[in-house]
């Protein structure tokens, strides 16, 4: 079960915002989600008891973005097995909720394996919700230290790239702290740009169909008093050809093992005039969004969204009848070609930094050495 509970807004920076939090009430424990659908124009808490309710706040995007989705992940793992439902159900249902998000399936299968640890080896339910919980928790404050050593490796790439600074920094959907338990990853770079004095200017693609840039982006680089402009997805080009963008910083929801980069659809073009206009096209991705186990951008599965996403303007105002409640822009009936993502090649991307350090050229044998090494640093860690 899920109900939402407003919030008045509040003058704090977005690292204020609390995105995803686990509290324990007397009727039991939540998950407290901030509902992004209703942003910028109201700040609206989503509680979730259950994790079909957090399986339709995935689908909804009400909780978006490829860290976030690994933590919360852990955690509607950790609620089913506080409140006694089928863990193995409820695992089964987050991970399948949204298919091309990897860090999703990573931190479902996280949790569960502490869970099934832990029963294994007392036999006690409620023991078991404990490591959970736990191994959810862990995954949190990892996410948030993995953003901020992102944020130093990407300013370090950006003053390296563009010595002098007034970086001018192209980005695409949304990848700060509301997709993050810290920061965020190719926004927290240019919010690391901004507190030393070189960012020059933030372009947000608004991002169609959702308007993730337009209504998230710009709502974090406002709150983070950066200079910003917002511009249409189909105005990049212009840009470009004014010699007005120095580098494109974006996120990735998928990187597969010879670094192809699924990523909110919109993103493959911009690599396309990015490396046209000689500009370079940097990937800012936690090491758990690199799958190993996906041999190449052709096998990465690609969500496909509603048609009403594109067909209408769907507001929390908005009241008029339509597919998805919104206001009708196209004629009834209008078929709709929706891609959640599009998938870059790796010979479009100048770089993927990670919390583990940065990959440039990004080649399967250089992506593969970063997560073994990563990964055995965290099993010796």
């Amino acid at each position: 079960m899920a109900d939402q509970q407003a919030r008045p807004g509040e003058d704090k920076r977005p690292t204020g915002i609390p995105v995803i939090r686990w509290e324990e009430p007397p009727e039991g424990p939540v998950l407290i989600l901030l509902d992004q659908t209703r942003l910028p124009s109201e700040e609206v808490e989503l509680v979730c008891t259950d994790a079909s309710a957090l399986v339709e706040a995935i689908r909804s995007l009400a909780v978006r973005g490829a860290p976030v989705l690994g933590v919360a992940g852990a955690y509607g793992v950790a609620l089913a097995a506080a409140r006694g439902f089928d863990v193995d159900e409820a695992a089964d249902a987050l991970e399948s909720a949204r298919p091309t998000a990897v860090n999703l399936s990573v931190g479902v299968r996280r949790a569960l394996a502490a869970y099934r640890e832990e029963l294994a080896a007392t036999g006690d339910p409620t023991a078991a919700a404990t490591a959970t919980l736990a191994a959810a928790r862990a995954l949190h404050q990892e996410d948030a230290e993995a953003s901020a050593r992102m944020a130093a490796h990407g300013l370090a790439l950006l003053d390296e790239l563009m010595p002098g600074g007034g970086h001018r920094v192209l980005t695409h959907c949304n990848t700060g702290s509301l997709v993050s338990g810290g920061e965020g990853t190719a926004f927290a770079v240019a919010l690391a740009a901004h507190r030393v004095g070189r960012l020059r200017r933030l372009w947000v693609d608004e991002t169609r169909p959702m308007l993730q840039g337009a209504r998230l982006t710009a709502y974090e680089a406002a709150r983070s008093g950066m200079a910003y402009t917002l511009l249409t997805d189909s105005a990049a080009g212009s840009l470009f050809a004014a010699g007005e963008v120095d580098a494109v910083l974006i996120g990735a929801d998928r990187i597969a093992a010879d670094g192809s980069v699924a990523n909110k659809v919109g993103s493959y073009p911009l690599a396309v005039l990015a490396r046209y206009h000689h500009v370079p096209f940097i990937v800012v991705a936690p090491v758990t969004t690199v799958d190993l186990e996906t041999p190449d951008g052709a096998s990465i599965e690609v969500e496909q969204r509603p048609g009403f996403e594109v067909t209408e303007i769907v507001s929390p105002q908005a009241s008029v009848a339509g597919g998805g409640g919104g206001v009708p822009l196209a004629p009834l009936g209008t078929q709709a070609y929706n891609p959640a993502f599009d998938v870059t090649p790796p010979e479009l991307v100048t770089a993927i930094v990670t919390e583990e350090g940065v990959v440039s050229p990004v080649t399967p044998e250089a992506l593969a050495a970063l997560c073994t090494g990563a990964r055995t640093a965290s099993a010796t860690g």
